[in-house]
């Protein structure tokens, strides 16, 4: 059975939106501002190789088709264009990315039965409606955080204000210091 894992770069107030820059976000790029280091580049890569397959809403999975498929070979651009995909649109008519595939029917009901299809890590990186709608259907198994030094005010949130009617709590798995970010896994308790 398969697990579903969100990555994230995340300020300290919250905020995932747009930290490479290419949304037309006020703050945009903020992640570029700081160093994750070696430890950091390692985290990305690891989790990634051990990705059975990454699920993604419609604007990140188009950001990351126009992209990736251009970048120097090396062993994470392999990975992120060879490694099955799956995009989650209503809307999208095409999904050309090699190794993709379109979810356009009931969100929830398609990736619960993905995660019966797949054996091992589910990887939802940026894809902030996406993930909302993970965490509203308790659909998450782990938190990968890129926790950066920075408050941005303003922004899409990683857990937006849903009015729980109770806390969502999270168990810590591990820490680690990277260059000037933290690394954190979580884990939702049961």
């Amino acid at each position: 059975m398969g697990r579903i894992v969100v990555s994230e770069f995340i300020s300290l107030d919250g905020v995932v939106e747009d930290p490479g820059g290419s949304e037309n976000y006020a703050h945009g790029g903020w992640a570029f501002g700081f160093d994750r280091g070696e430890a950091g580049d390692r985290f990305k890569l690891d989790e990634l190789e051990a990705a059975e397959a990454m699920l993604l809403g419609r604007v990140t999975y188009q950001g990351f088709a126009a992209a990736w498929p251009n970048y120097p070979a090396n062993p994470f651009t392999d990975k992120m264009n060879s490694v099955a995909k799956y995009v989650v649109s209503s809307t999208l008519q095409s999904a050309d990315w090699n190794n993709s595939t379109i979810l356009s029917g009931d969100a929830v009901e398609e990736i619960t039965a993905l995660t019966q299809r797949i054996d091992g890590d589910i990887l939802v990186g940026g894809s902030v409606s996406l993930v909302h709608l993970l965490i509203a259907n308790d659909l998450v198994d782990e938190y990968r955080l890129m926790v950066f030094p920075v408050v941005l005010g303003a922004g899409k949130r990683l857990w937006a204000d849903d009015a729980r009617e109770t806390p969502a709590a999270l168990t810590l798995d591990s820490s680690a210091r990277a260059g000037d970010v933290e690394l954190l896994v979580l884990h939702p308790k049961p």
